[in-house]
């Protein structure tokens, strides 16, 4: 009888054991890797960053290239690990980048707003006619749908599921966020 209870005892602490450690497993996702993409292609889009930055990252870069050419590391591997891009992607900037232009009086004058979702929105469009208002709509859905599919094809390139893709869009919305100059 003994046998069979000591049996049932550590059966029983095997089974929650098992259901306690299914219950705790975390789906991985690489915040921090992608606050890094974020940055480098909000900036690229809206050319932030002087000479002297760019001058400063490419000394970096260099540096990291000896480093590995050093340590006979191959140079792509070190290249994936610093940057997010593939034809879709480099599209979808340059598309972006050349509607920026239009873009910015209207963040300026406060009629275009980042939201905290990662996407623009109408701000005040008091003073603007119907051809203009019209206009910006039109640029407002350009956008979105260039943001919509950037962020798809980031969650691609980092091996994120595509139920994390909002979580994509609010750490852009930082960088997206910030002023504009």
């Amino acid at each position: 009888m003994r046998f069979f209870r000591k049996t049932y005892l550590i059966g029983t602490s095997f089974l929650l054991v098992l259901i306690f450690a299914c219950v705790t497993i975390n789906i991985y996702f690489p915040a921090e890797k992608v606050e890094s993409v974020a940055g480098e292609i909000v900036n690229e889009i809206r050319e932030r960053g002087g000479e002297q930055e760019k001058s400063l990252k490419n000394e970096k870069t260099s540096f990291l290239r000896e480093i590995i050419v050093a340590f006979s590391c191959p140079l792509a591997w070190a290249e994936d690990v610093t940057s997010v891009a593939n034809p879709t992607i480099r599209a979808l900037k340059q598309k972006m980048k050349d509607r920026y232009p239009k873009m910015k009086p209207y963040y300026k004058n406060g009629m275009l707003k980042e939201g905290d979702d990662g996407y623009v929105s109408l701000g005040n469009t008091k003073g603007l006619g119907l051809k203009e208002k019209r206009d910006l709509k039109g640029l407002i859905d350009a956008e979105t749908k260039d943001r919509e599919q950037l962020y798809e094809e980031i969650a691609k390139a980092l091996k994120i599921e595509s139920g994390q893709i909002d979580k994509i869009a609010k750490i852009f919305a930082k960088e997206w966020q910030k002023p504009v100059r």
